[in-house]
């Protein structure tokens, strides 16, 4: 087994490397004069199952073409079996038509993944689940939930806790944090005037004198999680936080969440923090590594990887 990082997210793949007290593989992932990608791999991976980590964030253009270009160098250079390792699948959250003549480009991201050379895919807490059946490959969706639940239970052990869904969408994985920790769950109601802008319409379920922890999958502009941060609160909830698995965060986002009634804001590292986010008060980072690293081992193993979230 060989570990082979890219650009976006070289942090997160030495994290996991070390925990499997494993060396990343030697390559060179550069740019030309006119920004084109060339990739070098200077050690023999014939025959080798090769893992390779990669971010698809920002900028998710760039960094979606290193990992193609990577997987048709491994393709290339005889690897008997190549898993491209996405923590964060950057366009999924354009899985369906929104619109007449729109595209579906998370289908499309996956087509080009497989051509390149993929022949496994594992990625974390996708924003829904039918992307999955875009790839006509196997893949593996990890969930950030053992994560967060560890941290929630060492934090709000004996608290009067409420686990909240900022949209209707998110009830699922709200609910399966909620059955872990044996806590309540509320539902936010909202409706999206536009793009990137929601409002708070309506909370199902009392959050009075409770303890509220929202989880999502993606915060972007952040402008959702804070609009239902400041209903809850109204609703007369002692204090609230949020779990978040990919803290995308552009724009002000960093800004708003500072001055927002969140409690705190916490993000896995399946994107790499920018400095912003390092420097605010209430964004703090928890680590992936040892669960990418365990799915990486038992994939390579030939062993089961859903009995990590049993």
């Amino acid at each position: 087994m060989k570990i082979l990082a890219c650009n976006s997210n070289r942090p997160l793949a030495e994290a996991i490397a070390e925990y499997l007290t494993m060396s990343i593989t030697k390559a060179v992932i550069r740019r030309f004069s006119d920004n084109e990608v060339f990739v070098e791999i200077h050690e023999n991976v014939r025959g080798e199952d090769v893992f390779v980590i990669q971010s698809t964030c920002y900028p998710a253009n760039d960094n979606l073409m290193e990992l193609l270009v990577t997987l048709d160098a491994l393709r290339r250079g005889s690897a008997r079996r190549v898993t491209a390792v996405i923590p964060y699948f950057g366009y999924a959250r354009q899985d369906r038509k929104s619109s007449p003549r729109s595209p579906i480009s998370a289908k499309l991201v996956a087509n080009l993944i497989t051509t390149a050379g993929a022949d496994r895919v594992v990625t974390l807490d996708l924003h829904s689940g039918q992307i999955q059946g875009f790839f006509d490959i196997p893949l593996d969706n990890l969930y950030a939930a053992p994560v967060f639940t560890n941290d929630i239970r060492a934090r709000y052990q004996g608290d009067d806790v409420m686990v909240v869904s900022p949209d209707v969408g998110g009830v699922v994985r709200a609910r399966a944090i909620a059955s872990r920790i044996d806590a309540d769950l509320a539902i936010i109601d909202k409706r999206r005037e536009r793009a990137g802008v929601s409002e708070v319409m309506n909370i199902i379920g009392d959050v009075k004198g409770r303890r509220c922890i929202m989880v999502d999958d993606i915060v972007d502009s952040a402008g959702t999680l804070c609009n239902a941060a400041e209903a809850l609160m109204k609703a007369g909830a002692v204090s609230v936080a949020a779990f978040v698995t990919h803290g995308v965060l552009s724009g002000k986002a960093v800004e708003r969440v500072t001055n927002s009634p969140l409690e705190e804001l916490v993000i896995t590292d399946s994107i790499p923090a920018t400095e912003a986010v390092k420097m605010a008060r209430n964004i703090r980072q928890v680590t992936i590594a040892p669960l990418m690293a365990e799915s990486i081992s038992r994939i390579s193993e030939e062993r089961s990887v859903s009995s990590l979230f049993d």
